[in-house]
């Protein structure tokens, strides 16, 4: 098990990169938005206006490829909580 989550946890940091503390919060704010059950488009508008150095400029070009990036830091972080539960038992 251990060596599989490590393969997860490299895979994942790989993926999410190296953000700024603003970025994760921006970022939060996003998922959290989603966890709501908000459209991608309302949540990136939240975030953008709690977080503006951090807003997101998307279009109809380049939005399904941020939603997808959401929806893995949205599943990462149900992960990575369930995680967290499991290892306080």
């Amino acid at each position: 098990m251990d060596k599989m989550m490590k393969e997860y946890l490299d895979r994942s940091r790989d993926i999410i990169g190296e953000r700024t503390p603003d970025e994760i919060a921006h970022d939060d704010t996003v998922v959290e938005s989603l966890n709501l059950g908000l459209p991608i488009k309302v949540a990136l508008t939240v975030a953008g206006k709690k977080h503006p150095s951090e807003a997101v400029q998307w279009n109809s070009e380049n939005i399904d490829d941020i939603a997808a990036h959401y929806e893995y830091l949205k599943e990462h972080e149900a992960i990575m909580q369930k995680l967290q539960k499991m290892k306080k038992r």
